[in-house]
């Protein structure tokens, strides 16, 4: 028996101790999007308050983040392709100062105006902290272990869904394949990062559907409809967003006035779009969307092009809750058209851009779960499924590898 014991023991500690080390992996990196999620989240009220004194100056927000990083930021300034680049085994090192770096930088993104999200910023310091800490540790793949460990930590710290941010971390580095290996730590640290970042108060999205549908072949087909649309524009985002980028860079080939440029044009346009109503994360949208507030129908296209713009001049910030924001203004226009309660049309967009987005499947589902309530799980699978399918296999990272190719 005890031989038995001492081989099952054997088997397992590795796991066990890794599993272990996610916990103060998840306290400290929920401590740290805690940090950053309630700061960004005063700066938004306050350029809410005044945006005519803050998005004329975007521009030279821009100057002052490219420069930095061109100046202090080293390889930190790769941003998520970094992070990739380490998760593929094409760099070995995530330098600390991505951090710090990546945080200022979206919040002067965000005080200013621009259109971007946050999930980046989370998952990137997840996955250095994380990294900085396997990279001490005698484990085997510890590389990718820590790494798949640190971006759920992040994810789940700032959203606070847990489920759906372990699905992502390991689905979203290769297309069709789920890192595995790295199940257990990336686990405990995202719910410990989700648990601590409650504990500190830590604002977080949540919308009880309550509407009663009937799941039968005409359901079925309105979702599968709804899934081709939400999928082939989270395809087109992707790929609007590649290309924007590389427009850009090519006919203004220096950073700094690319940025300065586009930031004049932006604080223009963003101004003149209702006094900055598309600035910022669009959780204006978001809460509209759900709260019965006024949707104007081109509110998911104006979130969308001003995201596009922004990320593709050199701002900071990620694309997952503008994309979020774009899919439930999207879905309230629909759900007249499909005849759906509008809370559940936007709760199908919010899920399914998400995951057509970033080519993913599980963690939108997961996500539409903790969000919106695990009675909804059929719907979101099916309207994901689609979205996966038909999103024209693009994604917002353009580093993300094929299994199946």
């Amino acid at each position: 028996m005890k031989r038995r014991i001492r081989k099952v023991y054997d088997t397992y500690k590795g796991l066990i101790i890794i599993g272990i080390i996610g916990i103060p992996i998840g306290a400290v990196v929920g401590l740290i999007d805690t940090v950053f999620g309630r700061i960004l989240l005063k700066i938004t009220d306050f350029r809410n308050q005044y945006p005519l004194y803050l998005l004329p100056f975007l521009a030279l927000a821009g100057i002052i983040i490219v420069f930095c990083n061109r100046k202090f930021g080293g390889k930190s300034s790769g941003g998520m392709n970094l992070i990739f680049a380490v998760g593929h085994g094409d760099e070995e090192v995530i330098p600390f100062r991505l951090i710090p770096f990546i945080i200022s930088g979206t919040w002067l993104t965000h005080l200013f105006g621009g259109s971007a999200g946050r999930e980046g910023v989370a998952v990137q310091i997840g996955a250095a902290f994380s990294h900085w800490v396997g990279s001490r540790l005698p484990v085997k793949n510890k590389s990718n272990i820590f790494l798949v460990t640190g971006m759920a930590a992040g994810f789940a710290g700032l959203f606070e869904t847990p489920i759906a941010a372990v699905f992502f971390s390991m689905e979203v580095l290769v297309a069709g394949r789920l890192e595995y290996q790295a199940l257990l730590p990336a686990v405990t640290a995202a719910f410990t990062a989700s648990t601590v970042s409650k504990l500190l108060g830590l604002e977080k999205f949540t919308f009880a559907l309550t509407a009663k549908l009937d799941f039968r072949a005409g359901m079925i087909l309105k979702l599968i409809v709804l899934g081709m649309i939400f999928g082939m524009l989270g395809g087109a985002f992707s790929w609007i967003l590649k290309w924007t980028k590389s427009f850009l860079s090519q006919k203004m080939k220096n950073p700094l006035l690319r940025i300065a440029a586009t930031g004049v044009i932006l604080s223009i346009l963003l101004l003149l779009a209702h006094k900055g109503r598309y600035s910022g994360l669009g959780t204006n949208l978001i809460g509209n969307s759900f709260q019965g507030g006024q949707v104007f129908p081109y509110d998911w296209l104006l979130k969308f092009l001003f995201t596009v713009i922004t990320l593709s001049a050199g701002f900071q910030g990620g694309e997952v809750t503008p994309l979020f924001a774009i899919g439930a203004s999207l879905g309230v226009v629909l759900a007249g058209i499909f005849h759906l309660p509008v809370e559940v049309a936007a709760a199908l967009g919010y899920v399914s851009m998400f995951g057509s987005a970033t080519n993913t499947f599980f963690a939108p589902v997961f996500i539409g779960g903790e969000v919106f309530g695990y009675d909804y799980i059929p719907y979101f699978f099916f309207v994901c499924a689609a979205g996966y399918v038909f999103n024209m296999d693009k994604s917002i990272y353009t580093l993300q590898k094929k299994q199946y190719r």
